[in-house]
C-alpha cells in the first residue's frame, strides 16, 4: 500500500512538473547516482512523506510557501539517502575481500536476526507471517525489509566508527559560549499558579456551577486556604496537589489565563472566571453571579497564537445572552512572581554542553561525508 502510494505521488509530480529538460529525469525516477547504485525518486519520496504531512498541516492556506519548505525537505531527504549510499559504498570497499569480511557479516546477521526477531514479538504478538503480510501491502519482501535492516547497521556502525561519541567540551568553551549567547538564556517574567477549576457539562448546568464557583470564593474570602478549596471541590488534573500548576512565563499559557495572570499581584486570586470551548472563545469575569466583563480570544492555527479581538463590559445579564456558554468555571492563585531574568551558568551548563557537543559531532560528520564525496563517483540529476 506505502508503495502504490509513493507511486501515486510520483505520477502526480511527474504530470504536474512543467515541461523542462529535467522532465525524462522524473519520468526515469532517478535522482543520483553513487557509485554503482542509484537514488531514485520514489525512495525521495517514501523519506519525506512524514514531514510533508506535518507541513501540510502547518502550511494550510499557504501553498506557494508549503511547496518550497516541501521542496526543501526533498533535498534534504535526497542528502541523506546519498549520504547513507556513499557509506554503504565506503564499507563495501574498505571490507571487501578482507579477513574480517566473513565474520563482519556474520555479526550483522546475527544482528538483523534479533532484531526481526524483537519486531516480531513487539509489534505483531510473535506471528512471523502477519510481519510477512505487512511487508507485502506494503511492496516490500522480507528479504528487502532485511536488507534496508542491515543498510541501517551498516551505517550507524560506521558513523560510531569515523565519529566519536566521547566528544568532550572544555569548561572554558562552555562559558566562551554563555557570554556570547547570553540572551538566549533571558527568562521573561514567571508566574506561579494554582486552579480551581470546575467542569460545565452543558448550558442548563451553567447557573449551578456558577453559583458553586462563587460558594467556593466566598469561603475564599472568609479564610479557606487556596490549596484547601482546590483539593477539595477542583476537577482539574492537579486536584491532588491543590492545583498547583507550577512555573510559567505568562507567552506559554493560553492567552486567556494569560491577560488574567499578569493582572494579578503574588498572593492574589481572580475572582469567578469561565472560559467558552474552542478555539474562538470568551472569557467572563462574574460578579455576585452575573457576569460583568468579558474578553474574546482567537486562535490562529496556523502561527499558533491566540489574539484578543474584543473586550466588552456587560451592563446587564441580557448582554452575555448571544455569547458562546461556558465551558468551565475557575478561580486562579498567582501564588508568587519571579522578575525577567538571564539564567545563570549553573542552570544552563548541561544544555550547553549538549549543544555544542551535537555541533561539533555535526562538524565532524561533514568532514567525514565531504571525504567520502572526494573518493566516491556521484552525481545528482
Amino acid at each position: 500500500m506505502k508503495a502504490f502510494c509513493i507511486m501515486l505521488i510520483a505520477g502526480a509530480v511527474i504530470v504536474s512538473a512543467p515541461r523542462t529538460r529535467a522532465e525524462p529525469e522524473l519520468v526515469n525516477g532517478i535522482r543520483a547516482v553513487v557509485h554503482d547504485s542509484v537514488v531514485t525518486l520514489s525512495e525521495v519520496l517514501l523519506m519525506t512523506l512524514p514531514a510533508e504531512e506535518m507541513l501540510a498541516r502547518q502550511y494550510r492556506g499557504q501553498p506557494e510557501l508549503f511547496q518550497k519548505k516541501v521542496s526543501d525537505a526533498r533535498d534534504e531527504s535526497m542528502e541523506q539517502l546519498i549520504e547513507r549510499q556513499l557509506v554503504l559504498h565506503d564499507f563495501k570497499t574498505t571490507f571487501a575481500d578482507s579477513e574480517k569480511q566473513a565474520f563482519i557479516d556474520k555479526e550483522i546477521n546475527k544482528e538483523i536476526d534479533q532484531e526481526v526477531a524483537a519486531e516480531i514479538r513487539a509489534r505483531y504478538g510473535g506471528n512471523r507471517m502477519s510481519l510477512i503480510q505487512t511487508l507485502q501491502a506494503d511492496g516490500i519482501t522480507l528479504e528487502r525489509h532485511r536488507q534496508q535492516i542491515r543498510d541501517r547497521i551498516i551505517v550507524s556502525w560506521l558513523r560510531q566508527k569515523n565519529i566519536s561519541s566521547e566528544i568532550i567540551v572544555s569548561p572554558h568553551r562552555v562559558e566562551v559560549y554563555y557570554l556570547g549567547h547570553r540572551d538566549d538564556f533571558k527568562v521573561q517574567e514567571e508566574v506561579k499558579l494554582r486552579m480551581i477549576a470546575l467542569k460545565c457539562p452543558g448550558e442548563s448546568e451553567v447557573a449551578r456551577t456558577e453559583k458553586l464557583a462563587g460558594e467556593v470564593l466566598a469561603k475564599l474570602k472568609e479564610g479557606a486556604t487556596f490549596v484547601e478549596m482546590a483539593t477539595i471541590y477542583s476537577e482539574g488534573s492537579q486536584r491532588s496537589q491543590g492545583g498547583d500548576l507550577g512555573w510559567w512565563e505568562p507567552a506559554r499559557l493560553n492567552k486567556g489565563l494569560a491577560d488574567t495572570a499578569v493582572s494579578l499581584q503574588a498572593g492574589q486570586h481572580s475572582g469567578v472566571m469561565s472560559r467558552s470551548a474552542g478555539e474562538d472563545y470568551w472569557v467572563c469575569q462574574y460578579d455576585n453571579g452575573v457576569a460583568t466583563f468579558g474578553r474574546h480570544y482567537v486562535a490562529d492555527t496556523v502561527l499558533k497564537k491566540e489574539n484578543m479581538v474584543e473586550e466588552r463590559r456587560f451592563e446587564s445579564a441580557a448582554a452575555v445572552t448571544n455569547l458562546p456558554p461556558p465551558e468551565e468555571f475557575y478561580l486562579m492563585l498567582v501564588e508568587d512572581k519571579r522578575p525577567e531574568r538571564f539564567k545563570t551558568l549553573t542552570e544552563v551548563r548541561g544544555q550547553i554542553e549538549k549543544d555544542l557537543q551535537a555541533q561539533e559531532r555535526t562538524r565532524l560528520e561533514k568532514q567525514w561525508v565531504d571525504r567520502l564525496k572526494k573518493k566516491t563517483f556521484w552525481r545528482v540529476f
